[in-house]
């Protein structure tokens, strides 16, 4: 689709009239920027949420995403980009699999989610002040999402400051799938053929989630730039995934259970510090909390290194602890009495790192000598956390402009 688009557009003559001229007229669209970004992804550990806090977590995520700039200016001279963007995900997980034990490589153990969104953004590029509209969908399995969003731009101080809002939704609609032993009879009798054809009854569950994004950015001079954001949100509908097992101090077991509703605020900074031309020191930190007890403070450094005019190197570490939700105890620890319920370690306490590297290339002919093909980006990342999980990630990302 974008070779096809290329194609077609490149043959158009573009009249040269500027957006900055008193008499302005409408121009064709035209390709500004593409990027196709693949990433693998490979995770282990033993504390899988499906069995109960025990079991393996080992799990492979292969994300391919394209995206397509295009871009035309309107008869009032402002200008309208159009952001198009595909994403297509496959993934395998081992702990998914033991939703019915007896199956021979389940539905459940691998599924392709795809997600297609577009973004129209209207800029006046005198003032800088910008809005826009986006509409997004996902689906895989067991579950659909449609998402909308506005945002909404606007610089002050000859472009030095710039505030930025965003509103979303998210209106989700996804399978209430119960572990086989749970499930209501005849759904709990294994076909064990793999198929996915025996998940249980065809019952469906909302989740809508709510969420404002509030940023300024401020160009303190010519080597120092900082940023604050904030990121209330509001989640409703069934937050708890019921093929996830509990299991209590009587011997008993459950599907895993949370309240309807949470509500999320996370604060950050960052700082962009431009110490020379070969040396950039970016710092990042968030705190977060939330209605359900969980408080997290992550912190980031990165730092550019320009080796060469068209070559660079990002090496970064970034630190995570959190306090974990109440709801939370390990496999077998829940007491009979308790309302809510849940043995996923991503809501316990726990701390974590993420080191790695990224090279940045964009030679001035093109990469491999492919003009149109201006940027090429590799970055590697080893994730460590203190419940055992581990894992590793490798990014590819090649933009044509």
């Amino acid at each position: 689709m974008y070779l096809g688009i290329v194609a077609s557009h490149a043959q158009s003559v573009q009249k040269t009239t500027s957006a900055t001229d008193s008499t302005y007229e409408a121009r064709k669209l035209k390709v500004e920027e593409a990027n196709l970004v693949s990433a693998y992804y490979h995770q282990d550990g033993n504390h899988s949420a499906v069995t109960g806090g025990i079991g393996t977590e080992n799990l492979t995520d292969f994300a391919n995403t394209i995206d397509l700039q295009l871009s035309n200016y309107s008869k009032g001279g402002r200008k309208n980009t159009y952001l198009f963007e595909l994403g297509v995900d496959h993934y395998t997980s081992a702990s998914s699999d033991k939703i019915d034990p007896a199956t021979i490589s389940s539905a459940s153990m691998q599924d392709t989610r795809i997600y297609p969104s577009l973004n129209w953004t209207s800029l006046n590029e005198r003032t800088g002040n910008a809005f826009g509209f986006t509409g997004s969908y996902s689906h895989e399995f067991d579950y659909q999402s449609f998402g909308g969003a506005f945002n909404l731009t606007r610089a002050f101080n000859n472009k030095n400051t710039q505030f930025d809002f965003k509103l979303q939704a998210f209106l989700d609609r996804w399978q209430v799938i119960l572990p086989i032993e749970l499930r209501p009879p005849p759904y709990n009798i294994s076909t064990g053929n793999g198929r996915g054809d025996n998940r249980g009854p065809e019952t469906f569950a909302p989740r809508n989630s709510f969420s404002a994004a509030f940023s300024i950015s401020q160009v303190i001079d010519t080597r120092l730039q900082v940023l604050i954001m904030a990121e209330p949100s509001y989640q409703h509908g069934l937050l708890a995934t019921k093929y996830q097992r509990d299991y209590f101090t009587d011997g008993s077991e459950r599907a895993e259970n949370l309240p309807g509703s949470r509500y999320k605020l996370p604060i950050a900074a960052r700082l962009n510090y431009f110490l020379d031309d070969q040396f950039i020191i970016r710092a990042y930190y968030r705190y977060y909390m939330d209605n359900w007890g969980i408080k997290a403070n992550t912190a980031e450094l990165e730092i550019p290194v320009k080796l060469s005019s068209f070559v660079s190197v990002s090496p970064f570490y970034r630190y995570n602890t959190q306090i974990g939700t109440r709801y939370f105890t390990p496999y077998g620890q829940h007491l009979a009495t308790d309302t809510y319920y849940t043995s996923d370690y991503d809501l316990s306490t726990l701390h974590s790192s993420f080191m790695g590297a990224g090279i940045h290339i964009t030679p001035p002919h093109g990469v491999f000598g492919i003009q149109s093909l201006n940027t090429l980006e590799i970055r590697y990342g080893h994730y460590i956390r203190s419940t055992d999980l581990s894992s590793n990630i490798v990014t590819l990302n090649l933009k044509f402009k």
